[in-house]
């Protein structure tokens, strides 16, 4: 396993891709100025990967990039199996996990990002059971699956948080709306994953540099 030695970019949010099925295609956004990058172990998911695939694209990352394997629901064990086969720095809980699994991955020297839902529980009045987490993903959840389904929302939801927790924003982010996004919620991170695709799984690489772009002209 990795030793956890990230550290936030000064004077932007980190910036985090997810959702990445492919090592060029992974490899191609860290250079292009992503901080993380997210593989997904969710069956349901069109972006849902292996541990051989994920490790592929763990292997090729760069040693400054924080890796993330997002779960669902996951027990303590199947997670772990696959944050010592892949060498993931961080972990992404994006269903009902408890705050005592969130506790008790932080202790393996993970960085741990909880998501949390304006449409659903976990909702952000249930921030404060999280505090061992490093981030409190926050996004719609509105869709059949967990993720933010490429909806855009009222980011302003969130903006509260931010001054009590480590926010990260998701949910419908584009190249287009990331500024406005941002100066709206003042999140510490973003995280996106459709609204720079060109297939499930496939960033399109110009909306990745715009994307980045966006951000670090702020």
């Amino acid at each position: 396993m990795k030793q956890l030695t990230f550290h936030l970019p000064d004077h932007r949010p980190l910036i985090k891709i997810c959702g990445l099925t492919r090592p060029e295609n992974a490899l191609a956004c860290a250079k292009a100025g992503a901080d993380a990058i997210g593989l997904v172990f969710f069956e349901k998911s069109p972006r849902n990967v292996s541990m051989e695939t994920a490790r592929s694209v763990t292997r090729v990352l760069p040693a400054h990039i924080l890796t993330c394997g997002v779960f669902v629901d996951e027990s303590f064990e199947f997670i772990m199996e696959r944050v010592e086969h892949c060498g993931f720095s961080a972990v992404q809980l994006h269903g009902r996990e408890s705050a005592t699994l969130v506790e008790k991955l932080a202790n393996q020297n993970l960085l741990v990002i909880k998501a949390l839902f304006a449409t659903h529980k976990p909702d952000l009045s249930d921030a404060h059971l999280y505090e061992a987490a490093s981030f409190c993903l926050v996004e719609y959840g509105k869709g059949i699956l967990p993720g933010g389904n490429a909806e855009s929302w009222d980011y302003g939801l969130s903006a509260g948080l931010s001054t009590r927790l480590p926010l990260m924003l998701a949910g419908g982010l584009t190249p287009g709306n990331v500024q406005k996004a941002i100066q709206i919620a003042n999140p510490m991170a973003v995280d996106v994953s459709s609204g720079v695709e060109k297939a499930y799984g496939l960033k399109d690489m110009k909306k990745v540099t715009a994307f980045i772009h966006k951000i670090r002209s702020i």
